[in-house]
């Protein structure tokens, strides 16, 4: 089984969705030995946004140049790792009310027509299926607890969106919110935090992930 850990804070360690997705990992090869991992670490290999000389894969145009060339093996080793792993770890802190735009550079890369997704008659299907998707979030404020916080929180709503666009539909939220008011509702946070990490482990425990053959 192939496992993807992305992190995508920019706060090091201090960061509260890098332990998260630590915890998740190390809880998930626990329940599955033998799980190889790969680390994608979006601040310290920070995945450049999408320039003119990047959209190869939306255009289908072979390249001209180097540096469509190094562009479009860029967004291929991208995508290739994506499709390769059977279960994704995605840490996505709270930044300006969605999530952070090192990660966002990252989604436009995997986000490929004919990979990724398609467009039928029917409407848009997703390729990336057979997956499971963890994402630990985590929210300076509380944000869940009224309607005004939930029009404002474009983080959830918009993963959900996208990874559900690929066709992933075995996607699984650990969430952390109001790690910025103070020791005592962050460590409460964290603490609720990690009791979902336990029940989610718990469940891919017992539910294998299945191998993803695209």
């Amino acid at each position: 089984m192939q496992l993807l850990h992305i992190d995508s804070a920019i706060t090091g360690d201090q960061s509260v969705s890098r332990q998260l997705t630590a915890q998740t990992v190390a809880a998930w090869v626990a329940a599955h030995p033998g799980t190889q991992v790969q680390h994608l670490d979006l601040a310290a290999s920070v995945v450049p946004h999408l320039g003119a000389d990047a959209l190869g894969f939306r255009t289908g145009q072979a390249a001209a140049t180097e540096a469509q060339r190094q562009e479009n093996a860029l967004s291929e080793a991208l995508v290739s790792q994506f499709l390769a792993a059977d279960v994704v770890v995605i840490g996505a802190p709270l930044y300006n009310f969605t999530i952070p735009t090192q990660l966002k550079a990252w989604i436009d890369r995997v986000a490929q027509a004919g990979r990724t997704f398609t467009y039928t008659e029917q409407g848009p299907k997703g390729l990336a299926g057979g997956k499971t998707v963890i994402v630990a979030l985590t929210r300076g404020g509380v944000y869940s607890a009224s309607d005004a916080g939930r029009a404002m929180e474009h983080q959830e709503t918009y993963l959900q969106t996208v990874l559900g666009f690929f066709g992933i539909t075995d996607v699984r939220f650990v969430r952390a919110e109001g790690v910025a008011m103070g020791p005592e509702p962050k460590a409460k946070a964290i603490s609720a935090a990690e009791v979902e990490i336990r029940s989610l482990t718990a469940v891919a425990a017992n539910q294998p992930a299945v191998a993803n053959v695209a």
